[in-house]
């Protein structure tokens, strides 16, 4: 759902490159407050089954807390908006290569979410180094970045249903 999330938001925002820094604000609160939600309802219904829980719920409060702050304030300069989300890439960067490194152990195709990791942290140094970036390079390039982490979550979900119904019976379930 996650993947889907970003799919959705990063066509959104590629296909309306002049889009105007008020929509830019809504379209980034609801999509880390929703990728939050899912993360941190993810982290929850697997903190028995996975020891390594709480990184995934840090970064889903992280999503929600910029979220919100980011619709509690829409009225923040293009500069503000641009560290929140530079942010908020680097913390679920590394949180999706932390949760890729604990998969390597356990399936293959874990290099999707190394990727998308290495996506999101990509964007946030991006961001921080260039942040007088104009707006429509801002949108395309997180429309870009949003776009592909989605098809790799995906396809990483695919890999993990596929493995799901492979596994020895003897294997715990990592959901």
């Amino acid at each position: 759902m996650r993947g889907v999330a970003a799919v959705i938001f990063g066509l959104l925002t590629v296909m309306n490159p002049g889009i105007t820094l008020a929509v830019l604000i809504l379209f980034f609160g609801a999509f880390s407050l929703i990728d939050g939600i899912l993360a941190v309802i993810a982290a929850i219904r697997n903190r028995k089954a996975e020891s390594h829980w709480v990184t995934l719920l840090i970064g889903g409060i992280a999503g929600i807390i910029i979220g919100v702050c980011t619709f509690l304030a829409p009225g923040i300069s293009a500069i503000v908006l641009l560290y929140f989300i530079a942010v908020w890439a680097l913390i679920i960067g590394f949180s999706e290569i932390m949760a890729a490194i604990r998969l390597r152990k356990i399936i293959t195709g874990e290099w999707m979410l190394v990727l998308a990791g290495v996506a999101s942290v990509a964007l946030g140094l991006f961001l921080l180094s260039r942040p007088a970036v104009g707006a429509i390079a801002l949108v395309i390039w997180i429309g870009v970045y949003a776009f592909v982490s989605g098809i790799l979550l995906i396809a990483l979900a695919f890999e993990l249903r596929r493995w799901l119904r492979n596994r020895p019976a003897s294997m715990p379930h990592p959901a």
